[in-house]
């Protein structure tokens, strides 16, 4: 115990003899760990999180992304829609996902661009990641609904194995209907003060009822806007396909728990992760050695001199 606790006293000891050397000693180890502290957090997070995690993370923060985008432009909060239960044909706004298992990602990712364009639709957007471990690339398009089967069959023969799918279905009918009912009384209500602007004399009387009739008409003109987005959501599906050539690269939810070969996988690719980084040191500590050598030298250089006048 009494050895332990000289050591904190050694070690300040050593400080005061020689101060030149802890500064020179500090200014190295931040430099070096100043350099080293965001490689570090780089690696960890695209090396030292496992595939399926980090895929799942990436693809749940683009949905949501996207569907909070959805929701703010055909939606509109704290506002219940009365049900149409007398209507037959439903207006439905259709979503689909898929991840799939590929030969070749750029080669797929090409192909689903093509027949959608082929076909009436088109593409919303296409990411692809030339990662380390395995290409992967996310596309998402738009297809005319009835279409949607048909598409659905031709991206399962483009793929390997389809590791996941999901498809759902909004009815937006009610607030289709709701949207209809508010735009023909506003328009009613328009037209009630044009009908008074008509035969309004006064100049501020004039000036009060062109404003609501100017009011009432964009009122009219941004319910109508959400009304086409409604219908061309509802004419054209979203289908968002997750592609790669590695399984364990795409968001999914396994089966199985205990699967040894995507365990040997994950750990192939952590072994990997931390040769890299064991290199990138080295590498590192040889780049700042250029630094590190010549300042050693002046410190040894003046402490020489130092000695030999005490």
């Amino acid at each position: 115990m009494v050895q332990i606790s000289m050591i904190p006293m050694a070690i300040l000891s050593w400080i005061r003899k020689n101060k030149l050397s802890t500064v020179l000693l500090v200014i190295v180890i931040f430099l070096l760990f100043n350099a080293m502290f965001g490689f570090s957090i780089r690696k960890f997070v695209t090396l030292g999180v496992p595939a399926p995690t980090l895929a799942r993370s990436v693809s749940q923060s683009f949905e949501g992304l996207d569907m909070a985008k959805q929701e703010s432009s055909i939606m509109m909060p704290s506002r219940e829609y009365a049900p149409q239960p007398d209507i037959q044909n439903r207006m439905v706004v259709e979503n689909s996902s898929l991840s799939l298992l590929v030969k070749s990602v750029m080669e797929v990712k090409e192909k689903i661009i093509v027949f959608a364009q082929e076909n009436g639709g088109y593409m919303v957007n296409s990411r692809v990641s030339n990662s380390q471990d395995a290409p992967s690339a996310t596309v998402t398009i738009r297809v005319q609904s009835r279409k949607l089967k048909e598409t659905l069959l031709y991206l399962h023969s483009l793929s390997v194995k389809v590791i996941s799918e999901n498809l759902e279905g909004t009815d937006v009918t009610d607030q289709y209907v709701d949207i209809a009912k508010r735009i023909t009384l506003l328009e009613n209500t328009k037209a009630k003060f044009e009908a008074i602007l008509s035969s309004a004399k006064e100049i501020s009387d004039i000036t009060k009822v062109t404003e609501q009739i100017l009011n009432y008409q964009n009122q009219i003109d941004s319910l109508k806007g959400s009304q086409m987005a409604l219908e061309k959501k509802a004419e054209y599906a979203k289908i968002t396909v997750y592609i790669s050539t590695d399984e364990i690269a795409l968001p999914y939810a396994p089966s199985d728990t205990f699967r040894p070969q995507v365990i040997f996988k994950l750990a192939v690719r952590s072994l990997v992760g931390t040769l890299r980084n064991v290199a990138t040191l080295i590498i590192w500590a040889g780049v700042y050695s250029t630094l590190i050598i010549p300042i050693g030298g002046i410190y040894w250089v003046i402490k020489k001199y130092v000695f030999h006048r005490k």
